[in-house]
């Protein structure tokens, strides 16, 4: 008698790994919302990023499509994406995102330094001095005055907007 379709006992019994139609949906609308983030993005932001060219070909037509036709096109990206390694992408479209939070934070701390000038004057203009001495001395003393003479009289803060424009421009032109 022979044993057909039956393993020895001595094999291994391979492990079977049920994925139910819920979570492969998921994982699908997943890879859909990656596919909608790289639509969204400009065309500079999307060539830093690796893309297969058939992928980079389907997200250029779904910028120009709209409505129905978007939302297909969006479908078949996800489609296409799934059959790609993600990761790298993945990863530049984090590296992407945190260059912005980079930037937002670097603003608050012009925000701060701003508002610490206008509060403590010679001395913070000292700090920025000296760590720019380019900067015009003069100028920032004189809206750093305005700012201070707006404030107390409840007039609209145009120094105070100045200061922040002069030093985005000192701090974020390195």
């Amino acid at each position: 008698m022979s044993r057909k379709n039956q393993k020895a006992p001595w094999e291994p019994e391979e492990e079977i790994i049920w994925v139910s139609k819920t979570e492969m949906k998921r994982d699908m609308l997943d890879i859909q919302k990656l596919g909608e983030e790289l639509v969204a993005l400009t065309p500079n932001a999307l060539a830093k990023i690796p893309l297969e060219e058939e992928l980079m070909d389907s997200i250029k037509d779904a910028q120009r499509f709209k409505n129905e036709a978007r939302r297909r096109q969006l479908q078949y990206i996800g489609k296409v994406m799934k059959h790609i390694d993600l990761d790298p992408i993945q990863a530049a479209l984090d590296k992407l995102r945190n260059k912005h939070s980079q930037n937002t934070v670097a603003l608050k701390k012009l925000e701060q330094k701003r508002d610490r000038l206008i509060e403590n004057g010679d001395s913070m203009l000292n700090a920025i001095m000296i760590d720019h001495p380019d900067a015009d001395r003069q100028h920032l003393r004189q809206l750093t005055r305005q700012a201070n003479k707006e404030k107390a009289n409840n007039k609209p803060a145009k120094a105070y907007r100045e200061i922040f424009q002069y030093l985005k421009e000192l701090y974020l032109k390195d």
